[in-house]
């Protein structure tokens, strides 16, 4: 039986994902194979740093991507791309 505790973090992750900016962000940091800054990711997705900026604060809390600090900039990674590229397959099983 599934814990309390562990259906409270699965909802997080989930509901992060669940929203297509995030997800076009973690795909445009997938594709790079590097870390990007929130800057990077503003201009090349054409949405509001701010905006961006609480997207990645999502991410990071449901423990998706990481934020370093370079200078005054915040540079954003994935955590474990395998294990989000098969959390991402999984999910669109349920598409078809």
């Amino acid at each position: 039986m599934i814990e309390n505790e562990a259906i409270d973090q699965v909802a997080g992750v989930l509901g992060a994902l669940g929203n297509r900016t995030r997800l076009r962000i973690i795909k445009l940091i997938a594709e790079t194979d590097r870390p990007l800054h929130i800057k990077a990711l503003s201009r090349s997705l054409k949405v509001r740093y701010s905006a961006i900026y609480r997207h990645v604060v999502t991410l990071r809390k449901a423990g998706i991507v990481t934020v370093h600090e370079v200078g005054r900039s915040r540079v954003v990674a994935l955590r474990n791309q395998k294990l989000l590229d098969d959390l991402l397959r999984i999910a669109t099983q349920f598409t078809k």
